[in-house]
């Protein structure tokens, strides 16, 4: 048996890749896979598992699932607004999570996720890559200890083929999806620049266009941050390239990197004509970062605490985008 017990909750979607990262980690074994799609669980498992001498057994009941196999931790790969139920049960059951982003939909249950979590001393991490790569990590260093002095403005953008690739989707239904591009791929964006800075966020304005759908297509961002700091972030999902930037001018300096997947970093210095391309190491990912902080052997890379940042930011951009007007942040 291994250190650590997995069980997946959702066999949709981003499932797959979880369920690869998992297979690589000896310390953990899946011992259940439960989806609502019939036969779907049981697909899954056959797939992902075929080579596993400990076959994860297929349910269909989240509740079943966990009060038979009793596992240490569970994923979470379900749709935006059903994050906080299936958080709440898992951590009922004691059990550690890693859900897929965002965290939850609002900051109400934000807030009760990390009351919850903490009651009940257990981890749970968000799904997002970025925390876990070295040029992210630079960038919130030299943020928090001021390296090129105090930070003056960011500025962002994402592009993609969303509104064609999730048409018929459960992301373009509001209900499921909380909404749409800015809380579906955005949302790593949007992360990237919350956890890098590390502070609420003070005052938001937002313009959003559905572009005839249900939720929104394309969105401008611009943020005001507690400590002053400025930030502009472009989201457009009617595009047929792909693409996305995100750069931070300091005092001192100016930073531009991956904001996407944290892949490389670029670090120019007052008075220096040439960016310093920052020597990475190797990338992590969310799932081994996951079970070596159940371990014991790191410390988790996300935290309840991210999730509220990034839902407080989320709830003040809607909230601008529906009324037109600047959307003040409640403090955490």
């Amino acid at each position: 048996m291994a250190d650590v017990s997995v069980a997946l909750i959702g066999a949709g979607g981003f499932a797959g890749v979880h369920a690869r990262r998992l297979n690589e980690i000896p310390e953990c074994e899946v011992v259940g896979v439960q989806d609502i799609v019939p036969n779907r669980a049981q697909q899954f498992a056959d797939r992902w598992f075929a080579e596993s001498p400990h076959k994860p057994t297929a349910f269909s009941d989240m509740k079943q699932m966990i009060e038979q196999k009793r596992p240490t931790a569970v994923v979470i790969s379900t749709p935006h607004t059903l994050h906080f139920e299936h958080i709440s049960l898992a951590l009922e059951a004691g059990c550690h999570v890693l859900v897929e982003k965002p965290m939850v939909t609002n900051s109400e249950h934000a807030r009760e996720i990390m009351r919850r979590a903490e009651e009940k001393s257990r981890i749970v991490c968000i799904g997002y890559n970025t925390p876990c790569t070295p040029a992210l990590a630079r960038l919130r260093h030299i943020i928090a200890e001021h390296e090129l002095g105090p930070l003056q403005a960011a500025s962002g953008w994402l592009s993609q083929d969303w509104k064609n690739l999730t048409m018929g989707t459960w992301r373009q239904d509001p209900g499921l999806s909380g909404g749409g591009q800015m809380y579906d791929s955005g949302a790593h964006l949007f992360n990237s620049l919350v956890w890098a800075v590390d502070e609420e966020p003070e005052s938001v304005f937002a313009i959003a266009d559905n572009s005839g759908t249900d939720v929104d297509i394309n969105g401008v961002v611009t943020v005001r941050f507690r400590s002053g700091a400025l930030a502009n972030v472009m989201i457009c999902g009617n595009c047929a390239v792909d693409g996305s930037g995100l750069d931070f001018c300091f005092e001192d300096g100016h930073v531009a990197i991956d904001g996407w997947g944290g892949g490389w970093i670029r670090i120019q210095k007052r008075g220096s004509h040439e960016p310093d391309d920052y020597g990475l190491g190797e990338p992590s990912n969310p799932d081994r970062n996951f079970i070596r902080s159940i371990l014991g052997e790191e410390e988790p890379k996300t935290s309840p605490r991210h999730g509220l940042l990034q839902s407080l930011l989320m709830d003040a951009i809607y909230e601008s985008a529906k009324t037109g007007q600047v959307a003040k942040v409640t403090k955490v």
